[in-house]
């Protein structure tokens, strides 16, 4: 089949290498013209804007975006509903919000254009063992595009999950699970390494011990065993974490619906404290209990432990 690829970061270069390497014909975009120089080498088909993407696509189009969340869609949506025909395609594969899927869904088929939302699972090692597809939308088009998700994914690694906005909406859930496993395996390195036996602790080992039958085993497990086999004490790093937009959807979504989901939530809020120095909030703690209970506390210059 032939489809283009819009959007050519980390995930998208790689999900169109994979398509190449399944057969499929990829005509590739990016704003940047040396990603789509770099897949003409590797026999994509370049187009150099989004006119060149639908000339080079034949009826019905496919056109799948791996786009950074927000305006970013919304500006080529509104351009492929001036550009495409009735009966063409736009996947959103990015991990966007998926109320923005029901609204972009809605304007597209008004125009009689088809709109799929896309979840996809599998970062940088897509490339090799797939990526784990969530797709929403109309089950008939996603039915006609089963040779792209069977190239995409592993064995069994996609599923239909309903109408417009529930690929989006089943990512969004993963990705809060996903903050709430490696919160798990933080706090619980972190206590081994303030253990008596931390010196007798390799953790790579130890991460490589647990995912060999225990009930935590996982490839985030397997991951934290590649980082602690480079960097012991992860000394080369900092611990300040960044969030992304659909852990924040997530917990938004639990208070919309009366779901309480308290490991995700103080996951979250973990990540917005790892960002923080010397918070205000401890300083108005620290300065109560001197308040009610004669308490000392750590001036600045002073040593917090002494």
């Amino acid at each position: 089949m032939r489809l283009a690829l819009v959007g050519l970061g980390r995930m998208g270069m790689n999900m169109a290498r994979r398509l190449l390497q399944g057969g499929h014909e990829v005509v590739a975009f990016n704003r940047s013209p040396d990603k789509t120089d770099r897949l003409v080498e590797e026999d994509a088909i370049g187009a150099y804007s989004l006119p060149q993407v639908v000339e080079k696509l034949t009826s019905p189009r496919v056109i799948w975006m791996m786009l950074p969340a927000g305006e970013i869609i919304d500006e080529h949506i509104e351009q492929f509903r001036t550009l495409l025909l009735p009966g063409d395609i736009v996947i959103d594969g990015g991990n966007t919000y998926y109320k923005d899927d029901v609204r972009r869904s809605k304007s597209l088929v008004e125009r009689g254009i088809h709109f799929l939302d896309a979840g996809v699972s599998g970062g940088i090692w897509g490339l090799k063992a797939g990526y784990c597809l969530m797709i929403g939308g109309e089950k008939a088009i996603y039915e006609k595009l089963l040779s792209v998700f069977k190239t995409l994914a592993p064995a069994e690694g996609f599923l239909y999950c309903g109408p417009a906005g529930a690929g989006h909406f089943v990512k969004m859930v993963h990705n809060g699970i996903e903050y709430g496993m490696m919160q798990a395996y933080g706090e619980g390195f972190q206590l081994l390494e303030a253990s008596p036996y931390a010196s007798n602790l390799n953790y790579g080992d130890l991460a490589h011990l647990w995912n060999r039958g225990s009930v935590v085993r996982s490839w985030l497990l397997q991951l934290a065993e590649d980082a602690f086999r480079e960097d012991l004490k992860l000394d080369e790093i900092t611990g300040y974490v960044e969030d992304s937009g659909e852990g924040r959807w997530t917990v938004q979504q639990a208070v919309e619906t009366g779901v309480p989901v308290p490991v995700m939530a103080l996951s979250l809020f973990q990540r917005f404290r790892s960002r923080q120095r010397d918070p205000f909030a401890d300083r108005v703690i620290a300065a109560l209990r001197r308040e009610f209970g004669g308490h000392s506390v750590a001036l600045r210059g002073e040593d917090a432990g002494k």
